[in-house]
This record gives C-alpha cells, structure tokens and sequence, in this order.
C-alpha cells in the first residue's frame, strides 16, 4: 500500500477548532478520513515550528491521498504537504530499471 509523508500547519481558524476540539478530536476526525478511503494512519505527531502536524499515512492508491489532499486544502484550515516515501526495495526496482535519457547540451 503505497505509504505518505504529510507535513501540515494550521491556519488561525484551524488554530482555533483545534483549541476547541483537542488533539485527540483531530486524531479521530484523521482517523476517519483515512480509514474511510481504505487507508491507515501509521503516526501522528504535533509539532511546533515550521510543521504544526506530521503524520505517515497508507493509501491503497495515490488518488485517494489526492482526494484527502483537495478536500483538506479545500477547507482552508490547514496548509499541507504530501510526499511519497518509498521503501528500500522499490528504490532498489527503480536503480535496476533502464531510462533511456540524454541530458540537455551537446
């Protein structure tokens, strides 16, 4: 199942509902979201600085973190960013493949 790092930071209003709702409202409300498109959340940390939130999640497929990605952003509570981690054997399959490529220049 392919596996993501996001990153996220609250925005004032979602500063606020998390104020409101604690951080274990925002596990589960997280914890919904995922599980209902067939997903799992790893971990889920708060942070402070740069990240107000860094979590590792498994999707069974890149659309479905697209479409928590859209909805999320949507909602303007919360700016994010998702990254695909990869796992040592899939990085290995990559290194073993052939690209046929010519970098730019003579």
């Amino acid at each position: 199942m392919p596996k993501f790092l996001i990153q996220a930071t609250y925005t004032p209003e979602g500063t606020k509902g998390l104020l409101g709702e604690g951080a274990s409202g925002r596990r589960a409300a997280v914890d919904q979201v995922v599980s209902g498109l067939g997903g799992k959340v790893e971990t889920m940390y708060f942070a402070f600085g740069e990240d107000d939130i860094v979590l590792i999640v498994d999707f069974p497929d890149p659309v479905s973190m697209a479409a928590v990605s859209l909805t999320v952003k949507a909602s303007g509570a919360l700016h994010t960013r998702a990254t695909p981690l990869l796992t040592i054997d899939e990085i290995d399959e990559a290194a073993r493949r052939q690209v046929n490529f010519r970098a730019p220049g003579p």
